[in-house]
């Protein structure tokens, strides 16, 4: 597992990698594809430098949580680079070839990522990687 299951050292670390990135300074492999995550997201930008660490982000306040929505690309990229699930890079190669912008083929994705990850929260089991991948194969079609 590449994260900790701790909410305030998981956005840390998204806080730590972004100022080193603003900063010039040196990034681990990890933080840069954080910064690079963090950069096509101008409007979390504030949120990683002035909100508390705590700040909770709930479907009542109106916005979305930052931290998750640029997890879930981080997940996207982790699973097109080991192709888990099986067949899942060329689906992501087909999706940006037809949208021609990777963010927008990755923002695709990760509501299919979402739905598929509440489903299997809500049903108390692990996500269904069939019914995944046949929501990705959707968005090319």
């Amino acid at each position: 597992m590449i994260f900790g299951q701790d909410r305030d050292e998981l956005r840390n670390m998204y806080r730590e990698a972004w100022s080193k990135f603003c900063k010039d300074m040196p990034l681990t492999p990890l933080e840069n594809q954080i910064a690079a995550v963090i950069e096509w997201h101008p409007e979390y930008h504030d949120d990683l430098v002035n909100e508390a660490l705590d700040r909770e982000y709930t479907p009542e306040g109106g916005r979305g949580n930052p931290y998750l929505h640029m997890g879930l690309h981080l997940g996207i990229r982790e699973q097109v680079t080991t192709n888990r699930p099986a067949g899942i890079q060329m689906i992501y190669k087909a999706l940006v070839t037809k949208t021609g912008d990777q963010h927008a083929a990755e923002h695709q994705m990760i509501d299919c990522l979402a739905e598929t990850l509440w489903e299997a929260q809500s049903q108390n089991r692990a996500p269904d990687e069939q019914k995944y991948l046949e929501r990705l194969r959707r968005l090319n079609v």
